[in-house]
């Protein structure tokens, strides 16, 4: 295992011109292509849209944007052919029925019951990568130093669980 880690911070230090970043490299060093930048946003547009229209009661249109834009910059973030073998792999079928039943719930009209199917389709879709989630928002300044308060940080823990972040 030692040796792995190594070999990784090793890797990272020729990649960055053989300065060492204490294995991470800094946020503005990660490249991102510009189609990848304007799915970021619109995917941080369409959760935050989401929420907005729960809060606002479960109001439909919110909702109903807010999971299109989501949807749409999660396309332009990861491309097409890996956005479709993601949602259509065997062991995450459940969850993309249960996401996309819930998407469709919510444009009908039933935006309280959509959001409940579509949250728990959600969380078997892209729980795999909330261990993920959380070492990259522990390393952002202020949001890691919220992160790392005594009672959020025994929460984070346990979302995250033994599980081995990469790099």
């Amino acid at each position: 295992r030692r040796q792995r880690q190594m070999c990784i911070r090793d890797s990272i230090n020729a990649e960055y011109g053989g300065i060492s970043y204490a294995v991470h490299p800094p946020l503005h060093m990660i490249k991102l292509s510009d189609n990848q930048k304007i799915g970021v946003f619109l995917t941080a547009f369409g959760l935050f849209f989401t929420f907005l229209g729960v809060l606002l009661f479960f109001d439909r249109g919110f909702i109903a944007i807010g999971n299109l834009a989501f949807l749409t910059g999660v396309v332009l973030v990861m491309g097409t052919k890996k956005t479709f073998d993601f949602f259509f792999q065997r062991k995450k079928f459940k969850g993309s029925v249960l996401f996309f039943g819930g998407v469709f719930l919510v444009i009908v009209g039933w935006a309280f019951v959509g959001i409940a199917i579509e949250s728990f389709g959600f969380v078997n879709l892209f729980g795999d990568f909330f261990p993920y989630l959380f070492g990259f928002l522990r390393r952002i300044p202020y949001v890691g130093v919220f992160l790392k308060l005594p009672v959020i940080r025994q929460i984070v823990d346990r979302i995250i669980g033994d599980s081995n972040l990469p790099v």
